[in-house]
This record gives structure tokens, sequence and C-alpha cells, in this order.
């Protein structure tokens, strides 16, 4: 299983994004397990890409940026909502997948008391971390072995995949690296 992932993860960035559509992030943090179906991501690819953390180099607040793939990288969005990435690449390289939103299939009445709410409990990153009880002390932690983790699909995702630009982002805006995952229902 982690042998999957860190194969994934080592893969160019926007091919990991999408490779992530359909996986399971799982928190076993506070009361019960919670997990997502992942269903909107956006790569961000280092020191090539302007709108990433990593473009200008390593700091303090990005440091697990640069750590092995299948580390997660967790910081806080306008000093508010907390944002959780994949690590992808190389030790060094500084690229990440922003886990954007996901659907709720293990213990939604956990992820509704942590949001106070029965709707739109994962479809925003820093909804998903509310909802999956993910924070800063999970920064540098291990997606494959962690509290957090990554879990293959059940089986394949149904559905397509679309790329459009990413969200909230001032540079590098002609990028379609925003993926997400299209049911097939109508």
């Amino acid at each position: 299983m982690s042998d999957g992932l860190v194969e994934l993860l080592c893969r160019p960035v926007t091919e990991a994004a999408i490779g992530l559509l359909g996986w399971r992030l799982q928190s076993g943090e506070g009361s019960a397990t919670t997990e997502v179906v992942l269903t909107e991501v956006e790569a961000y690819g280092g020191a090539s890409d302007p709108a990433s953390h990593a473009y200008r180099g390593k700091t303090n607040r990005n440091a697990s940026m640069f750590l092995e793939a299948g580390a997660l990288y967790v910081y806080r969005s306008c000093g508010i909502h907390w944002c959780a990435n994949a690590v992808v690449g190389p030790v060094g390289e500084g690229a990440a997948v922003l886990l954007r939103a996901g659907k709720p299939t293990k213990g939604r009445t956990v992820m509704e008391s942590r949001r106070g709410r029965q709707d739109h409990l994962a479809d925003g990153p820093g909804k998903l971390c509310q909802a999956m009880s993910i924070d800063g002390t999970h920064d540098g932690t291990s997606l494959v072995d962690g509290p957090i983790r990554l879990v293959p699909p059940d089986g394949r995702a149904d559905g397509f995949v679309t790329a459009s630009p990413r969200i909230g982002i001032s540079r590098a805006t002609d990028r379609l690296w925003r993926f997400s995952l299209g049911s097939t229902d109508s």
C-alpha cells in the first residue's frame, strides 16, 4: 500500500495530482476515524512555479515541502484556515499537491460536529482540514504511516477528470493545474 503512494508521488507533480483523485484521505485524530475520497486537488511545481510556496526557496514556513515524497505540508492560509498538501517528487524539489476537496465516506457525524454544520463539509481546502482535524501539528508527518494517511481507492475511481485554473493565486494563473473528479451521473 505505501509503495503505491510513494511511487505515485514520485511522478511529475501534475501526474501525481491527477493520480491522487479518488484516493482516500484518513484521519484517526480526535474521537473517531474520518475519511474522504479526494475529488479536487491543485498542483504546485516548486522552483519552476511562481505560484508555489517553494518558488523562492526553502524557509521555516515551507520546509516540509522539501522533504521526501509522501510527507504532509500543512500551512495556514490568510492566518485563518489550515491547508494540507502531499509532497511530491525528489527531496529538495519543493513540489506539492494541495488537497482541495473530498467527499465524506467515514465519520460524517464527527465531521459535522467539527464543522458545526451538515453540508459543505469538505468542499474546500480549509473545510477539508477542519473536517479531518488537520492542523499545524501534522506538518512534516508521513502520509504513509502518520496520523493523516492517504489510502488507495477501493476500486477504480468513477468519473472523469477536469482541468481548470488554480484558485486564489496571482501568478502562473494560466496553468490548468487544478484537477477535479467529475461524475458521470446526470
